[in-house]
């Protein structure tokens, strides 16, 4: 189902908080927040948010969607994006359980299957042609259910890194957690998956500084996932160094990196110069490669999840609504490097 919304009401917005000098070397001198899409009859834009630049498609996945006997589900929506007109939403319907995080694998999405009572949570690829067939990568740790997978990111190896939270066990579509809430590495290759780090709440978000020696997890423990909130527990990015032993990656010098002073970090992605990003309660917020916060992309409601597009360009994922937000053209993204 295609789907054009074109709202006359849907808003500008120059809302760009500085809180250090060097945030205008990102914005540039007219920084501008756009809302490109809006549809309010359910909360399309939500999580995943993979660029394909080859067609300028966007592949996204919805919040959890109720239907009236209690069931859940998640809605994959392809938007097909465009400058000067309005975009257009089509909503496809692959068999990808409760589709949450996704990333570029090849040719295709590789999305996050949070999986349900009777499927397991797994990796599943999808090309980006109907009838969008997929294929499933990993559905288990030698044997055990994964929890619920939730966001994924690609290694230069060739390498899958991933985190596994329990929100879809506290949200009621999946069975009783059979491993503690951890990131892991997939090797493709030798089929290998390894646990490289735990001690998280509910570990989400996950990128790769540009040089591949850092890797950022975000810890978004203070949304419990049934519904309820504390405050007092992490709402904080963390980072590792990756050092090699053994011809193997290690996770290192674990630290914190950041903590949001709004809501929870959840995406996270980086730009070339190792700037962090992440979505957080009041839009997204941008720290130095030295946890400094430089400043903020202020969108009302916040962000999920969001992803770099054209240089100088950030798509970002706000329940209902899909923003374009443009600021200074030498500004690229870390992760396709456009």
């Amino acid at each position: 189902m295609k789907i054009r919304h074109s709202n006359p009401h849907c808003p500008t917005i120059m809302s760009f908080q500085h809180f250090h000098p060097a945030f205008e070397q990102i914005t540039g001198p007219t920084p501008e927040i756009k809302c490109d899409l809006e549809n309010n009859v359910y909360p399309f834009a939500h999580e995943a948010g993979v660029y394909i630049a080859s067609k300028d498609q966007l592949f996204i996945t919805s919040n959890r969607i109720f239907s009236e006997d209690g069931s859940q589900r998640v809605q994959i929506s392809i938007i097909q994006l465009n400058d000067s007109t309005a975009c257009v939403q089509e909503e496809i319907h692959p068999d990808i359980p409760m589709a949450n995080g996704g990333v570029n694998y090849e040719n295709g999405v590789l999305f996050c299957s949070q999986g349900t009572l009777d499927r397991p949570s797994s990796l599943i690829h999808m090309e980006t042609e109907a009838p969008y067939k997929c294929t499933t990568i990993l559905d288990s740790f030698y044997g055990r259910q994964f929890n619920s997978i939730n966001d994924v990111v690609i290694h230069s190896d060739g390498s899958i890194w991933f985190t596994d939270p329990i929100y879809g066990f506290k949200q009621g579509y999946r069975q009783t957690p059979d491993l503690p809430v951890q990131v892991y590495r997939y090797d493709p290759m030798t089929k290998s998956v390894r646990m490289v780090a735990d001690g998280f709440g509910r570990p989400n978000g996950i990128s790769f500084s540009p040089d591949e020696k850092i890797v950022y997890v975000t810890d978004t423990d203070a949304v419990q996932g049934d519904g309820s909130v504390d405050w007092s527990r992490p709402a904080t990015i963390y980072a590792f160094d990756i050092v090699y032993q053994h011809g193997q990656p290690f996770l290192t010098n674990r630290r914190v990196f950041a903590m949001s002073d709004n809501g929870i970090p959840d995406g996270i992605k980086c730009d070339l110069e190792g700037n962090v990003y992440s979505g957080c309660g009041d839009g997204i917020h941008v720290w130095s490669p030295g946890g400094v916060l430089l400043g903020k992309m202020l969108i009302p409601g916040g962000v999920a999840n969001f992803c770099f597009e054209k240089p100088g360009k950030i798509l970002a994922l706000n329940e209902n609504r899909l923003w374009r937000i443009s600021f200074a053209p030498s500004c690229r993204g870390a992760l396709l490097r456009l």
